[in-house]
Protein backbone atom coordinates (compact mmCIF):
# COMPACT_ATOMS: atom_id res chain seq x y z
CA UNK A 1 0.00 0.00 0.00
CA UNK A 2 2.61 3.08 -1.28
CA UNK A 3 1.31 6.15 0.54
CA UNK A 4 0.78 4.46 4.04
CA UNK A 5 1.95 7.14 6.79
CA UNK A 6 3.64 5.73 10.29
CA UNK A 7 1.98 6.51 13.56
CA UNK A 8 0.62 9.13 15.28
CA UNK A 9 -1.26 12.55 15.43
CA UNK A 10 0.45 15.39 13.60
CA UNK A 11 1.22 18.63 16.24
CA UNK A 12 0.25 20.75 13.61
CA UNK A 13 -3.64 19.66 14.06
CA UNK A 14 -3.85 17.20 10.78
CA UNK A 15 -5.77 14.08 11.05
CA UNK A 16 -4.74 11.02 13.00
CA UNK A 17 -2.67 8.50 11.24
CA UNK A 18 -4.43 5.43 9.90
CA UNK A 19 -5.43 2.72 12.14
CA UNK A 20 -2.62 0.34 9.74
CA UNK A 21 0.12 2.89 11.17
CA UNK A 22 2.61 1.27 13.88
CA UNK A 23 4.31 3.75 16.53
CA UNK A 24 8.03 2.54 17.08
CA UNK A 25 10.33 4.16 19.37
CA UNK A 26 13.12 6.82 17.40
CA UNK A 27 16.61 7.96 18.16
CA UNK A 28 17.52 10.90 15.59
CA UNK A 29 21.21 10.97 14.71
CA UNK A 30 21.80 15.02 13.41
CA UNK A 31 24.27 16.01 13.71
CA UNK A 32 27.98 14.60 12.33
CA UNK A 33 29.06 13.17 15.36
CA UNK A 34 25.75 11.56 16.14
CA UNK A 35 26.17 10.14 12.19
CA UNK A 36 29.24 8.47 12.86
CA UNK A 37 29.00 6.73 15.99
CA UNK A 38 25.52 4.96 14.50
CA UNK A 39 25.13 2.06 16.44
CA UNK A 40 29.04 1.01 17.08
CA UNK A 41 29.53 -0.47 19.92
CA UNK A 42 25.88 -1.15 20.69
CA UNK A 43 24.56 -4.45 21.26
CA UNK A 44 21.32 -3.96 20.15
CA UNK A 45 18.52 -1.15 19.70
CA UNK A 46 14.66 -1.29 21.15
CA UNK A 47 13.31 0.47 18.03
CA UNK A 48 15.47 2.11 15.01
CA UNK A 49 17.72 5.23 14.29
CA UNK A 50 17.64 7.99 11.62
CA UNK A 51 20.44 9.09 10.64
CA UNK A 52 19.81 12.36 9.14
CA UNK A 53 21.43 13.30 6.19
CA UNK A 54 23.16 10.13 5.12
CA UNK A 55 23.07 7.91 1.83
CA UNK A 56 24.56 4.91 3.06
CA UNK A 57 26.26 2.82 5.92
CA UNK A 58 28.52 0.62 6.60
CA UNK A 59 28.56 -2.12 9.50
CA UNK A 60 31.92 -2.51 9.56
CA UNK A 61 32.49 -3.36 13.84
CA UNK A 62 29.22 -3.53 14.40
CA UNK A 63 28.04 -6.46 16.61
CA UNK A 64 24.69 -7.51 15.23
CA UNK A 65 23.26 -7.71 12.06
CA UNK A 66 20.61 -4.77 11.24
CA UNK A 67 18.34 -3.45 8.70
CA UNK A 68 18.37 -0.59 6.49
CA UNK A 69 16.25 1.89 5.26
CA UNK A 70 16.83 4.02 2.70
CA UNK A 71 14.01 6.87 2.55
CA UNK A 72 13.90 10.17 0.10
CA UNK A 73 13.33 13.62 1.01
CA UNK A 74 9.92 13.32 1.99
CA UNK A 75 10.79 9.72 4.23
CA UNK A 76 9.28 7.58 1.59
CA UNK A 77 11.05 3.93 1.68
CA UNK A 78 13.12 3.46 -1.69
CA UNK A 79 14.58 0.16 -0.48
CA UNK A 80 15.31 -2.25 2.53
CA UNK A 81 18.03 -4.31 3.33
CA UNK A 82 19.28 -6.63 5.79
CA UNK A 83 23.15 -6.12 6.51
CA UNK A 84 25.37 -8.61 8.69
CA UNK A 85 28.65 -7.07 10.60
CA UNK A 86 31.35 -6.50 8.63
CA UNK A 87 29.87 -5.19 5.54
CA UNK A 88 29.74 -1.84 3.56
CA UNK A 89 26.38 -0.77 2.07
CA UNK A 90 26.55 0.67 -1.54
CA UNK A 91 24.94 4.12 -1.61
CA UNK A 92 22.02 5.11 -2.39
CA UNK A 93 21.93 7.83 -5.13
CA UNK A 94 18.43 9.40 -4.31
CA UNK A 95 18.66 8.78 -0.36
CA UNK A 96 18.68 11.65 1.90
CA UNK A 97 17.88 9.57 4.86
CA UNK A 98 18.50 6.37 6.47
CA UNK A 99 16.64 4.18 9.51
CA UNK A 100 18.58 1.62 10.64
CA UNK A 101 17.10 -1.12 12.98
CA UNK A 102 17.67 -4.33 14.40
CA UNK A 103 17.24 -7.30 11.55
CA UNK A 104 13.91 -8.79 11.12
CA UNK A 105 12.13 -5.29 12.32
CA UNK A 106 11.34 -3.68 9.51
CA UNK A 107 9.84 -6.74 8.14
CA UNK A 108 7.87 -7.19 11.48
CA UNK A 109 6.41 -3.69 10.91
CA UNK A 110 5.68 -3.99 7.31
CA UNK A 111 8.18 -1.35 5.80
CA UNK A 112 8.85 -1.97 2.29
CA UNK A 113 9.51 0.56 -0.37
CA UNK A 114 6.78 2.87 -1.36
CA UNK A 115 5.82 3.56 2.13
CA UNK A 116 5.96 7.17 3.56
CA UNK A 117 6.93 7.39 7.18
CA UNK A 118 6.14 10.06 9.75
CA UNK A 119 8.46 11.40 12.64
CA UNK A 120 6.05 12.78 15.48
CA UNK A 121 7.31 13.43 18.97
CA UNK A 122 5.78 11.58 21.78
CA UNK A 123 2.96 13.46 23.62
CA UNK A 124 3.56 14.34 26.81
CA UNK A 125 3.02 11.93 29.79
CA UNK A 126 2.20 14.03 32.87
Amino acid sequence: MPGDRAPSADPHGASPSPPSARCVPLEIAASYRARTRGLLGRDGIEGALLLTPAGGVHTIRMRFAIDVAYLDRGLTVLAVRTMVPGRLGRPRLRARHVLEAEAGAMARWGLRPGITLAVEPLPDRG
